[in-house]
């Protein structure tokens, strides 16, 4: 089994090769897109943040930019900023840096206008993606592959076939070298204790109850029950009853490997092996914060039914509804409801998962990319003043 990929100066493996056009604010994120759209081979990542914001929401913001241009399957990154802004562009451009890649800057009001701004991004990217074009791909251990896991959509065959079988391809990539990455912190509540059983130390296991307690006190200081949104209401159509119950069937996605470390929202892990991050249980910004973390790759399930992507990482979707796989075969790479309908075993469906997987990172598009899903938000965790 081999892999290809491309080398980073950093020394990680790249799955994907893009130029992406990173602005600092929302008042940025027009310009942005409009430099992207003039050069083929480049991806815009725009958003709503980056000015007014304080604390560890400003901080959170920052870590997933500088995140996002790290991550192995960028060549190269354009910040955009207007240039007054809370999130200045150095501050990024020099977390970048850190990684080896080309990065550059190009700051509208230093520019003289969006129209300047957009001649002089125009240029620079030509310049990325000509040279990006030039990579080669390399052979790379499989143990250098970081994966993220995510679920939405669920449905009352998640817990029984859809997650516990992306478990199991959790497992085989560890026991391979390599990390896996749980997120969603909301849909452990009510089975965190389960999980932290699995810490390597207590440490480890009080921060992993930490950030669910984080989590809900959330809810409570808001004065609302969390309840109100989990289950959703597609969740409780589908046959999910309860929090805990959507919980008990989230954490099958995370198999049986020791639970290495609990990450920050953004933060990259400190080793090989399994990690959970604190993200929210909603999907595209939970899929930013493992990408901002370094996943080069994402295994999502499904029961209901989605068709999300990313702009910078290939998303696999898996269901354990056969149902649900027939009625969106456009938008699912995968039926694991043959585990509840066909006679296969959570092997054997594992084994299929995890040779796509290979396949994807060795070029195979997936229907997310095929049909240009990149949907794209980043949590933020304060107010905007």
């Amino acid at each position: 089994m081999k892999i290809y990929g491309y080398k980073r100066e950093d020394g990680r493996f790249g799955i994907r090769n893009h130029v992406i056009v990173l602005p600092t604010s929302v008042c940025s994120s027009e310009t942005a897109v409009r430099i992207s759209n003039l050069v083929d081979g480049t991806v815009a990542l725009p958003h709503q943040h980056g000015c007014c914001q304080v604390g560890a929401d400003y901080e959170q913001t920052v870590r997933t930019l500088i995140g996002l241009g790290k991550n192995p399957n960028v060549a190269a990154v354009l910040v955009v900023a207007l240039g007054c802004e809370g999130i200045q562009p150095g501050v990024v451009v020099d977390g970048i840096k850190a990684s080896g890649k080309p990065v550059e800057s190009v700051v509208i009001q230093e520019c003289g206008g969006t129209l300047k701004a957009i001649g002089k991004g125009a240029e620079v990217l030509r310049k990325m993606v000509q040279q990006a074009s030039l990579a080669k791909r390399e052979e790379f251990d499989i143990g250098d592959l970081m994966l993220g896991i995510e679920c939405g959509g669920s449905d009352a065959t998640s817990g029984i076939a859809g997650n516990p079988v992306v478990g199991f391809v959790s497992d085989m990539l560890i026991e391979a070298g390599g990390t896996a990455m749980l997120s969603e912190t909301t849909e452990l509540i009510g089975a965190e204790h389960i999980l932290a059983r699995r810490a390597v130390s207590e440490e480890v296991a009080n921060k992993l109850l930490e950030i669910v307690d984080r989590t809900e006190q959330r809810s409570i200081s808001m004065g609302v029950d969390i309840r109100g949104s989990q289950p959703t209401p597609g969740n409780i159509e589908g046959g999910i009853s309860t929090i805990e119950e959507k919980s008990l069937g989230c954490i099958y996605k995370a198999g049986t490997a020791p639970i290495n470390g609990i990450l920050e929202y953004g933060e990259e892990p400190h080793s090989r092996g399994f990690f959970v991050m604190d993200t929210p249980g909603q999907d595209i910004e939970s899929i930013t914060g493992m990408l901002a973390g370094g996943c080069q790759i994402i295994i999502f399930t499904t029961g209901r039914g989605t068709p999300t992507g990313s702009p910078i990482a290939p998303v696999i979707k898996v269901t354990g509804n056969s149902s649900t796989y027939n009625k969106m075969i456009d938008n699912i790479d995968i039926n694991a409801g043959k585990i509840i309908d066909g006679g296969v075993s959570l092997q054997e469906c594992a084994k299929e998962i995890f040779d796509e997987m290979v396949e994807v990172c060795n070029g195979k598009l997936t229907k997310a990319e095929l049909l240009k899903h990149n949907e794209f938000a980043i949590f933020r965790v304060g107010y905007t003043f």
